[in-house]
């Protein structure tokens, strides 16, 4: 099992509506690519500090292979979408 894992740190104004977004949109279409089979998602309690929320999520794979493909072909659009989101949200 090979785990990619992204850390985020989310202001407070904007920590709802990511929310929403990761767990409504992002996520799932990061699994519709095929190349991880499942996900966990955290908010951390350490460190907190006024600059933001911390989030950690974790998507599992059964092979680099796959984790490659997702790197190489779907990864850049998924990223710009995301800060396209964020954007948004500011």
């Amino acid at each position: 099992m090979w785990i990619y894992h992204v850390t985020v740190k989310i202001v407070p104004g904007i920590r709802e509506a990511w929310l929403h977004w990761m767990q409504h949109e992002h996520i799932q279409e990061v699994l519709a690519t095929g190349m991880f089979d499942s996900f966990q998602f955290f908010e951390l309690i350490e460190p907190q500090d006024e600059e933001g929320f911390t989030f950690s999520i974790q998507y599992c794979t059964t092979s680099q292979e796959r984790y490659q493909q997702y790197i190489e072909s779907f990864a850049p659009s998924l990223r710009q979408r995301g800060l396209n989101n964020l954007e948004t949200s500011l």
